[in-house]
């Protein structure tokens, strides 16, 4: 770990009440540790009976639609802009489920309860290969295998769509 700062070598030091935490002797300055946020969408239809998942070029199994939230913008405008990117539908309304950190890409991962407007996905072709609506029965089934994070936030939304109004 190096300093984003100086670039210089960090070493990690009792910080009172964090523990140990990187810390720069150069600077003389605690540096935690820095990440991305995205946002993670659980999308069902105004139904509330399917969930739809996407298929992403190079893979067989489907996922959550996902995506960074940007410089400057909130995760709620991040969600709505995300969604929309990747499936050309609005979200109706969205809930906050919980957030979860995902090491494989050192981001923090936002999980939400979206409801999609009725009507047909367009695939944003660049990265998405197939969407697909599935049955809420069906879809911890066609998530991806291994992706705990995915299937967190999947279980959380499901508990969750009685509430959802």
């Amino acid at each position: 770990m190096f300093c984003t700062e100086c670039g210089e070598k960090l070493t990690l030091m009792f910080a009172n009440g964090e523990g140990l935490v990187p810390y720069c002797k150069k600077c003389e300055e605690f540096r935690f540790a820095q990440f991305s946020t995205a946002v993670s969408m659980v999308a069902v239809n105004r139904a509330k009976d399917k969930v739809l998942l996407a298929r992403h070029k190079g893979h067989d199994d489907y996922i959550l639609f996902a995506g960074y939230v940007k410089k400057g913008e909130t995760a709620e405008k991040a969600v709505t802009r995300e969604f929309k990117e990747e499936t050309k539908l609005n979200v109706v309304k969205y809930k906050y489920l919980s957030s979860r950190y995902h090491e494989p890409k050192n981001v923090l991962m936002l999980g939400y309860l979206v409801m999609a407007e009725d009507g047909e996905p367009v695939v944003d072709e660049k990265e998405i290969e197939e969407v697909k609506w599935f049955p809420l029965d069906e879809a911890l089934n066609a998530i991806e295998e291994n992706y705990v994070t995915a299937e967190s936030f999947l279980k959380t939304a499901l508990n969750e769509l009685k509430n959802f109004k």
